[in-house]
């Protein structure tokens, strides 16, 4: 396949939602949120519009990517910098194929360039350890509710970048959507049927309560 990796557009919004619900519609849970989170990402502060790329396949967007500065607050009393990787999307049709893990080699160069320290995300484990992720728990990386997450993982931008910044990771707040906005802005895209009981969603459920606490 002949993909090409740019930056997202003004003009591709439309179409980078749609693309973005398409891959998230049923997954995590019956709908979805992913199109209304991406709508309004880019107008926070947080949104890293240098790393907003889609990957484009005859003409037609069919993955997306996107990030926010976060940070993590040490042990020690340090507040780092990192950012957030999410959502990735790439429609159902042509998943499996590479096209995620092009988005993420290329905009994590871009991140390095642009002095970045390191990239969270949750996710699957089965998934993120073939693109450079590890555990967040091995450099001592909790959720912001001080818990070790078998769902956080953690990409270094360059060696020993979190040697001292073990503690609780914190996304931006505005991963904190409310049901009623998502309900009114997906009345803008064509009607879907929301089903429950996915194997997708099973496994969503299974990683979520992979969590222990930490004791310090």
């Amino acid at each position: 396949m002949n993909i090409e990796l740019r930056r997202e557009q003004k003009s591709d919004y439309r179409e980078t939602e749609n693309m973005t619900r398409e891959t998230f519609w049923n997954h995590y849970s019956p709908g979805c949120c992913e199109h209304y989170l991406l709508h309004i990402m880019r107008d926070s502060p947080n949104f890293i519009k240098e790393l907003d790329f889609v990957a484009v396949l005859d003409n037609q967007i069919i993955g997306n990517v996107v990030y926010m500065k976060s940070y993590i607050m040490a042990d020690s009393g340090e507040k780092y910098e990192v950012l957030s990787l999410g959502p990735i999307s790439v429609l159902p049709a042509f998943q499996r194929k590479g096209v995620g893990r092009l988005l993420i080699e290329r905009t994590r160069e871009v991140a390095r360039e642009m002095g970045f320290r390191a990239i969270l995300l949750c996710g699957d484990p089965d998934c993120y350890s073939r693109v450079g992720f590890i555990q967040a728990e091995t450099l001592g990386i909790r959720t912001s509710e001080n818990m070790y997450a078998a769902a956080l993982h953690v990409c270094e931008l360059y060696e020993n970048a979190l040697a001292d910044a073990k503690g609780r990771y914190f996304e931006d707040n505005i991963h904190n959507v409310e049901e009623e906005a998502i309900a009114e802005f997906d009345k803008k895209f064509p009607a879907k049927e929301k089903i429950s009981g996915t194997p997708s969603q099973k496994r969503f459920e299974e990683v979520v309560v992979m969590q222990r606490e930490f004791l310090s």
